[in-house]
């Protein structure tokens, strides 16, 4: 799919999700507000189209509500820290549009101190601290953009996150 088709295909999405997941439910009477203007970021999780796809399938499952990133990698791509309330539409493995997530709380911990809590919200492998460290130590060493290498004490944005559309596959 080309750049044109998937902007138009993620402006569909949008125009659909805002209005399934209710974000424009005043502008007949308050006008339209920021949040349902801009079309959110459109990303993918994971560095593999199979990773995008399966992490995307936790997330409709319900079983995904939390995700985590280098902070140095942000730095590095000069992109900002997600915030609670920030709207994200996340995209299949083939760059399809899929699901509108909200950041609800987000936190910078070093990466030894990411708790069990977080690691289950991530929803990957059998969701304990251990696989969460094995799996996140091994990402970060092979995908991370920045040239810092892995540290134990290298801080992580770890992000909460309610799935606003399509609704859970599992509710």
């Amino acid at each position: 799919m080309d750049q044109s088709e998937q902007q138009h295909e993620i402006e569909v999405f949008w125009e659909l999700a805002k209005v399934k997941a209710k974000l424009n439910r005043f502008e007949v009477y308050a006008g339209v507000n920021a949040r349902s203007a801009l079309i959110p970021p459109a990303w993918a999780f994971g560095a593999t189209p199979e990773q995008a796809d399966s992490l995307l399938a936790l997330v409709l499952d319900g079983i995904k509500t939390g995700t985590a990133g280098a902070l140095w990698d942000y730095e590095v791509e000069n992109e900002p820290v997600p915030e609670p309330g920030t709207l994200s539409i996340i995209l299949d493995g083939a760059g399809h549009p899929r699901a509108l997530i909200e950041t609800t709380a987000v936190s910078v911990v070093p990466f030894h101190e990411v708790d069990a809590d977080f690691a289950a919200a991530e929803g990957e492998d059998d969701r304990s601290l251990a696989s969460w460290r094995r799996i996140h130590q091994k990402f970060f060493t092979e995908v991370a953009d920045h040239d810092r290498g892995f540290h134990l004490d290298m801080p992580v944005v770890c992000e909460r996150f309610r799935l606003l559309y399509p609704t859970r596959r599992n509710a």
